[in-house]
């Protein structure tokens, strides 16, 4: 059964991200604002990856010393399903 969820993004460009897994893998990723090649670029990279791979190799990727970014903030999203 797929979850879906919808995260509120702190600290940068993007201010939302839905997120559909299924069986722990990310079927679909849609990011609200930002730079839109990049987070569609994001988007297609974690598209069929396990949720705790995909947060392995995003969280504490920082956009302009905010301390955060769009990447970062799809991790600590993904996060809350582990």
């Amino acid at each position: 059964m797929a979850q879906k969820i919808t995260h509120r993004c702190v600290g940068t460009c993007s201010q939302q991200i839905d997120i559909e897994v299924e069986n722990g893998v990310i079927r679909e990723v849609a990011f609200e604002g930002g730079c839109h090649g990049n987070t569609q670029g994001v988007a297609a990279l974690v598209r069929g990856m396990r949720v705790e791979e995909a947060v392995i190799r995003l969280e504490g990727i920082d956009c302009r010393g905010r301390g955060t970014s769009c990447p970062d903030q799809l991790a600590q999203a993904l996060k809350t399903l582990l």
